[in-house]
């Protein structure tokens, strides 16, 4: 069956920050809503791209590439709404929000949201399986 999804309406139904919660799918792909406040981990995904539409507020995006010699350099993107960023598999990154920002993602079904961390760890407390609303 063919669904119109309000998002809004959906962002109305959980009030929990960095818990996604999904709402459709696209092939292989979830799109999931997520509200953000603070700084979430450092981690990264060594398999699946990420897209991350800002719908409310702003959003502070920290990474961390390697530069022509394999150095790493820390850099930070502001999203602001009705923007979005794309972060390529591999790169490690951390979102970031002042106020609650309200996100949709689009990403592979098999995508965990604490990737794998920093200290190349997979799972931690801040691992979260996302839910249906």
């Amino acid at each position: 069956m063919i669904n119109v999804i309000n998002l809004a309406q959906k962002f109305t139904l959980f009030a929990e920050q960095w818990s996604p919660r999904i709402v459709g799918e696209l092939n292989d792909a979830h799109v999931k809503l997520v509200k953000i406040q603070g700084e979430f981990i450092w981690h990264h995904h060594d398999h699946e791209d990420e897209l991350f539409l800002v719908m409310q507020g702003r959003m502070l995006m920290h990474l961390r590439e390697a530069d022509a010699n394999g150095d790493p350099i820390e850099t930070e993107k502001w999203v602001e709404a009705g923007e979005l960023i794309i972060i390529p598999r591999g790169i490690e990154h951390k979102p970031a929000a002042e106020d609650e920002c309200y996100i949709l993602l689009l990403e592979p079904k098999t995508t965990v949201n604490t990737g794998s961390e920093a200290d190349g760890e997979t799972g931690s407390a801040r691992t979260v399986e996302a839910e249906w609303i």
